[in-house]
């Protein structure tokens, strides 16, 4: 081996690369490719301790009563048994227990009996007045029927909406559900987009660009704005859809609404602004189903 020779080996390195793993993006389901009426999307749920406390009223409110009765037998029951002077000493920390127990005891009786006695008005639900009616703009993309049907079936089904009223750039784009009755027998009253824009109602949502709430709508004088709904309607949500539209909510029971119900709207309500804003070009005319 000559000296100063340097010998080099080249080793070759392999690496491997292992693939980014993607990561797993929650699947979506495209409207448009199901068909008219069958998209069946999330729907909000509802707060079952308040449904059990509304369906156990009497029950809910006499619990106090029980709660504070059975305090005091229990401390009659420790006073007498436990071998404790009847006569209380304030010296003695069990007889200041006792007489804190007492009070207690005494306000959950009292506050039972003021439950009892102070009863809210019943409300229930009413049959609206009218007729069924599903009146739709011919010529909507799938995916814009669908959504909307799928907006429909969610509310009416989870929350107290009977009615239904979607108005865009000055014309009806949807009523659907029981509406009034028109002069012609078995027909529904139309709606009249133009003036139903023009009116107060509207211009007070347009202005003030958020949902209002209307809970009993016998209360309000703009009822008289709404002549397309049944006569009966017990609380109305007016949406604001963008600054080109209102979406009208009619229920069948006074504050049927939840505050749930009332933020759900509101989302929907900002979907629907975008998808009618793309497909408005294309609706020409309406058609009833």
């Amino acid at each position: 081996m000559e000296a100063g020779r340097i010998l080099h080996i080249g080793i070759p390195w392999i690496t491997r690369r292992s693939s980014p793993r993607l990561p797993n993006f929650p699947r979506f389901i495209c409207a448009s490719s199901i068909q008219r009426g069958s998209y069946k999307g999330p729907k909000p749920g509802r707060d079952w301790i308040a449904d059990w406390v509304s369906k156990n009223d009497d029950a809910v409110r006499s619990l106090p009563i029980y709660v504070g009765g059975a305090s005091l037998l229990a401390v009659l029951f420790n006073r007498a048994f436990s071998g404790i002077a009847p006569v209380a000493d304030a010296s003695s920390s069990q007889s200041r227990a006792d007489l804190l127990t007492l009070g207690l005891a005494v306000t959950n009786v009292l506050t039972g009996l003021v439950w009892i006695s102070i009863r809210p008005k019943s409300i229930t639900p009413v049959e609206p007045q009218g007729v069924e009616c599903q009146v739709i703009y011919s010529h909507l993309p799938e995916s814009v029927v669908s959504e909307i049907l799928w907006v429909w079936e969610s509310l009416s089904a989870v929350t107290c909406c009977k009615s239904l009223v979607i108005v865009y750039d000055c014309q009806c784009i949807v009523q659907i559900g029981v509406a009034a009755k028109s002069l012609n027998i078995g027909e529904p009253f139309s709606v009249d987009a133009a003036k139903l824009m023009q009116g107060s109602v509207y211009q007070g949502v347009l202005k003030s660009g958020a949902q209002s709430y209307l809970a009993n709508l016998s209360l309000y004088p703009g009822r008289s704005e709404l002549p397309f709904l049944p006569s009966n309607t017990q609380a109305v949500i007016l949406q604001p859809l963008g600054d080109r539209g209102i979406a009208v909510l009619g229920g069948d029971t006074i504050r049927g609404f939840t505050t749930s119900d009332q933020t759900w709207i509101t989302y929907i309500g900002e979907k629907l602004d975008a998808t009618l804003a793309k497909y408005m070009s294309s609706m020409p005319s309406v058609v009833q189903e």
